[in-house]
């Protein structure tokens, strides 16, 4: 079983206000790539520009600090674009992980059986 976090976000967007959430959500991903502990960090959208999916993993050190350091300054930019309609987080997170995704309607599944390479 794999002792990462994994999460999946849905979010719901405006086309109009796609070219200026890419260019926000650019920055995002140059500051995490900086962060040792993320894993993998992609966005997705569709063809319509109106749903994006954010796939994230981390080894579970890295979720809260990259939550609190690295996505607070863009979080008010990135709320008032898009709206976050789903989060399904997998793994098993601590109490202190749950505490910050709770806050984005987490749906928490529990690892029954598989591997990552």
């Amino acid at each position: 079983m794999s002792a990462h976090i994994t999460s999946h976000f849905t979010l719901e967007l405006t086309p109009q206000d796609f070219p200026a959430f890419q260019t926000l959500v650019c920055e995002i991903v140059a500051s995490t790539s900086r962060e040792p502990e993320t894993l993998i960090y992609e966005y997705s959208v569709n063809s319509d520009h109106t749903v994006v999916h954010i796939l994230e993993r981390y080894h579970p050190d890295g979720v809260v600090s990259h939550i609190e350091e690295t996505f607070a300054p863009y979080a008010e930019r990135f709320l008032s674009m898009a709206r976050i309609t789903g989060l399904t987080v997998y793994g098993e997170p601590s109490a202190e992980i749950r505490k910050r995704l709770d806050g984005f309607g987490a749906v928490y599944m529990n690892p029954v059986a598989g591997f990552s390479r």
